[in-house]
């Protein structure tokens, strides 16, 4: 299980990095919220751990960021900041659970266990219609044939599976973009290029990529694919 730990104080992070490797953890830490952004945004994790009061970009602004990019992320915030106000920013902002300092380690992992539990079978593998989606192999088959995806058409296939039965707008795709350089900047109009060219991959997986007016792209099963 991949964890980001994003927390600046030095001495709480190496202590917590080395009981959350111990619980079978594989932590990455991020000691601002610039990096944090980052590694949010470019690598897939499982679980990411988040405190408030980073430097650099807070992180209340990492949160809202990446919360559009990656809906489906459980993020669990870790702060100092335990007024009602503060907790109820955290939670609008995407936060998925709020434990405050100081705390106990068992609670802790029993929060993050709570919250891989509700959402891993999502974040790791997909199957919907004639495709499997493995994010951890980072593959993509269809009828057995592996699809050739290029890095945004992957995150674009990331980003639709993940919010399946939910409309995914033009910036949320934007923001899953944001910091790839693989390829060139793309502009608004561009999604839709990349749009037509996952459709055309999809067409034998039993899937349809459905524009809603005005609002973005959702994933269905294709109605008139056969069976």
């Amino acid at each position: 299980m991949n964890l980001l730990l994003a927390e600046d104080d030095a001495i709480l992070s190496d202590a917590l990095s080395a009981q959350l490797r111990q619980a079978g953890f594989e932590v990455d830490h991020a000691p601002n919220g610039a990096v944090a952004e980052y590694l949010l945004l470019k690598q897939p994790f499982d679980v990411a751990i988040l405190d408030l009061g980073l430097p650099l970009v807070d992180g209340l602004t990492v949160l809202k960021r990446v919360r559009a990019a990656k809906p489906a992320l459980p993020v669990l915030v870790l702060t100092a900041l335990d007024s009602l106000d503060d907790r109820v920013a955290g939670l609008n902002a995407g936060a998925d659970d709020y434990l405050t300092k100081p705390f106990d380690f068992p609670e802790l992992e029993a929060r993050l266990r709570a919250l891989l539990r509700r959402t891993r079978p999502l974040d790791h593998a997909a199957e919907m219609g004639h495709l499997s989606f493995d994010r951890d192999t980072r593959r993509a088959i269809v009828r057995g044939e592996p699809l050739d995806l290029s890095p945004r058409e992957w995150m674009l296939l990331d980003l639709l599976l993940s919010q399946r039965d939910k409309v995914v707008t033009k910036e949320q795709i934007q923001q899953a973009w944001a910091l790839d350089r693989t390829e060139p900047a793309s502009a608004t109009n561009s999604i839709e290029v990349y749009i037509h060219r996952l459709r055309r991959k999809l067409e034998q997986s039993g899937l349809a990529i459905r524009t809603v007016r005005g609002l973005g792209y959702l994933l269905e099963a294709d109605a008139e694919a056969g069976a």
